[in-house]
C-alpha cells in the first residue's frame, strides 16, 4: 500500500512539474478579424473604387435600359386601351423582350461583378496573409486564428495587419 502511494505521489509531481514547464514555455497566440480587413483595409478599399469604376458604365446602362422599360409600360397601361389591337399586341411583345433582355444582362452584370469581387479578395487575402506571417515571425507569435467563438481584445492584432496593408502599397 505504501508503494502504491509513494507511486501516486511520483505521478501527482511528474504533472505538476509538467504543468510548470508548459506555463514557463508560455504560448503567443494572436487574433485577426478578417470581416475588418476586408472592409477597412486601403487594398480593400482600393479594390471597391477599382469595381465601381470597371462596372459603372455596364450599371449605367441597365438603369438606362430599365427606365425605358418603364416608360414603355407606362405607355401601354395609358394608351393600351385606344390602342389598336395589332399595336397594343407589338408593344406588350417588345414590353416582354426587353424585359427578358433586362434580366439577362442583370444577371450577366451581377455574375461578372461577383466573378472580379471574388478575385479583388483572394489577392487581398493573399496580401493580408503574407503581412501576417509577416507579423507573426517579428513578434514571434506561435498561433494566430481567424475565427474563433470568444476572443480576449488583448490578442487582437487587426490594426497592426491594417496598418501594414496601408504601409504596403
Amino acid at each position: 500500500m505504501k508503494r502504491f502511494h509513494l507511486l501516486m505521489l511520483a505521478a501527482a509531481l511528474a504533472v505538476c512539474s509538467l504543468a510548470a514547464q508548459a506555463q514557463a514555455a508560455e504560448i503567443k497566440i494572436g487574433f485577426i478579424d478578417a470581416d475588418r480587413i476586408n472592409r477597412e483595409s486601403a487594398p480593400a478599399e482600393r479594390a471597391t473604387k477599382k469595381l465601381e469604376k470597371e462596372f459603372a458604365p455596364r450599371e449605367q446602362e441597365l438603369r438606362k435600359m430599365e427606365q425605358q422599360i418603364k416608360s414603355l409600360q407606362g405607355q401601354l397601361e395609358k394608351d393600351g386601351l385606344t390602342m389598336s389591337e395589332t399595336d397594343r399586341r407589338n408593344k406588350e411583345q417588345e414590353l416582354g423582350r426587353q424585359t427578358r433582355e433586362f434580366q439577362r444582362l442583370q444577371r450577366e452584370f451581377r455574375e461578372d461583378l461577383n466573378l472580379r469581387r471574388n478575385e479583388e479578395l483572394a489577392a487581398l487575402f493573399e496580401r493580408a496573409n503574407k503581412v501576417i506571417k509577416q507579423i507573426a515571425e517579428a513578434e514571434k507569435f506561435d498561433l494566430i486564428l481567424q475565427e474563433a467563438v470568444y476572443r480576449n481584445p488583448r490578442i487582437d492584432i487587426t490594426d497592426k495587419v491594417l496598418k501594414a496593408l496601408a504601409a504596403d502599397k
